[in-house]
């Protein structure tokens, strides 16, 4: 069995927002592809994804915000079969199809059966290529093409469920984990470490001063030198001190230079390089333990490659 997980489902493909829209199945589809044609695919353990139970969503959203989501999709079931629209808007950016609830439970599901998986030794690390993503999901609200907030959700469920005593949460979107910050903010287990693109969305950036927070705004147009001094400079002196027990990565991809969703200058070689970082730092303090979930990257292309050279690294191949 390879080290290296790489969780996924059906149902993740078949969750969309309109035509047009950036966040679209075709994503999945661009790793997939790229995949295959590297021959990466070989090297990773294919996992489905199982679904998430109610319960296990609410260790990270309120019970309202559960019932929101699963009663609106309770009536897009109905409208439809009553040949109603085939979307419900949720907010400008974000909308529900007869199939994003089933999504939204396997791209959670996903996250924490990983959890599972590395935590159990049956896996080093895994990457979990799901969608919706999780990052701008708050812990009653629905924003930026978010429901259910995959990572801070698994690193909840690291602590309340495994009884691991510190988690760490890596960002590299190029916008700010805002659902995150509002979910794990004051939590001393959990250290959120990011990068952002500032100002942009989510208008405000990081709101929270509190101690376990190492969110660090950069300039549009930042390249791939500066970050990678930053994330030497301010990343991973607090990495070294919290001492991990897992990893969990908010795997973004808009910060490469070729997506039109941001303004910053990553290139496939500096995501390497970020990934070859968290490695040494989970293998020095959590058994070389890592979950990885793919949230923004929306050049299909550059989403290929860049996923590609991060699941190299998590692969030694």
């Amino acid at each position: 069995m390879s080290k290296t997980g790489y969780f996924y489902h059906q149902d993740c493909h078949r969750h969309e927002m309109g035509q047009g829209h950036p966040e679209c199945p075709d994503r999945l589809g661009a790793i997939e592809d790229r995949l295959l044609v590297s021959g990466l695919g070989d090297a990773l353990t294919r996992v489905e994804a199982p679904l998430a139970s109610l319960d296990e969503i609410e260790l990270a959203h309120t019970r309202r915000h559960v019932d929101a989501l699963r009663g609106q999709s309770i009536r897009l079931q109905e409208d439809r079969e009553a040949g109603g629209p085939p979307y419900s808007q949720i907010d400008p950016d974000t909308a529900m199809n007869p199939f994003t609830w089933a999504a939204i439970l396997r791209a959670a599901g996903a996250a924490m059966a990983a959890t599972d998986a590395v935590i159990a030794g049956e896996l080093e690390n895994a990457f979990c290529a799901v969608r919706p993503p999780g990052h701008h999901a708050c812990r009653d609200q629905v924003m930026g093409f978010c429901f259910v907030n995959n990572v801070a959700l698994a690193a909840k469920y690291a602590l309340e469920r495994h009884g691991l005593k510190r988690v760490a949460i890596v960002d590299f979107d190029v916008h700010h984990g805002n659902g995150t910050e509002d979910i794990v903010a004051g939590d001393e287990r959990i250290l959120m470490a990011s990068f952002y693109q500032h100002p942009f969305y989510p208008h405000g950036g990081s709101r929270s001063d509190a101690d376990n927070l190492v969110n660090v705004p950069v300039p549009a147009y930042t390249k791939g030198a500066v970050i990678r001094e930053l994330v030497r400079d301010l990343w991973l002196p607090r990495l070294e001190a919290h001492r991990p027990e897992l990893i969990f990565v908010s795997a973004g991809f808009d910060a490469h230079r070729e997506d039109d969703l941001g303004q910053l200058g990553l290139v496939e070689a500096d995501y390497a390089w970020i990934t070859q970082e968290l490695v040494a730092v989970a293998r020095r303090h959590a058994s070389g333990r890592l979950v990885s979930c793919l949230e923004g990257g929306y050049n299909l292309s550059a989403l290929g490659r860049s996923v590609e050279a991060h699941l190299r690294v998590l692969a030694g191949v």
